[in-house]
C-alpha cells in the first residue's frame, strides 16, 4: 500500500512520526510547556505516547535524514525505533542498519 506521494505507508508512517516529534520538541524545549505531560494534556493523548515518540527526536542525523529522504534500511520499523533507541548514535546505526543497508560513516547505503 502507497501513501499519497507514492511512498510505501510503512515510510509515511516513520516519516509522520519523525516530524510530529520535532514538532512537539520544540515547544518543550522553548518552555512552551514545562514537561511532555504538559504537552500529552494539551494534545489531548496519553504520556507514555508523546514520551516514546519524543525519544525519535535522538537518532543520530544521518539516521532521521535518511528516514526523511525514504532510504532507511528495509525493515525499519516505526514500532522497533519506538520501543527505545540506544542514546549512543554508532550504536543505533549497528542496532537499526543491517548487513546490506545500513548506516556507515554518517551515511545510508540503500538509495
Amino acid at each position: 500500500m502507497r501513501g499519497p506521494q507514492g511512498r510505501p505507508m510503512g515510510a509515511m508512517l516513520r516519516l509522520h512520526a519523525l516530524v510530529r516529534a520535532h514538532h512537539w520538541r520544540w515547544p518543550i524545549d522553548s518552555g512552551e510547556f514545562r514537561s511532555a505531560s504538559e504537552l500529552a494534556a494539551h494534545e489531548k493523548i496519553t504520556d507514555s505516547y508523546v514520551a516514546r515518540m519524543l525519544t525519535l527526536t535522538l537518532l543520530a542525523p544521518d539516521i532521521t535524514q535518511a528516514i526523511l529522504e525514504g532510504r532507511q534500511p528495509k525493515g525499519l520499523k516505526l514500532a522497533t525505533l519506538l520501543r527505545g533507541i540506544p542514546l549512543a548514535w554508532e550504536e543505533q546505526r549497528r542496532e537499526f542498519g543491517s548487513r546490506r543497508s545500513g548506516f556507515t560513516r554518517g551515511r545510508s547505503r540503500d538509495r
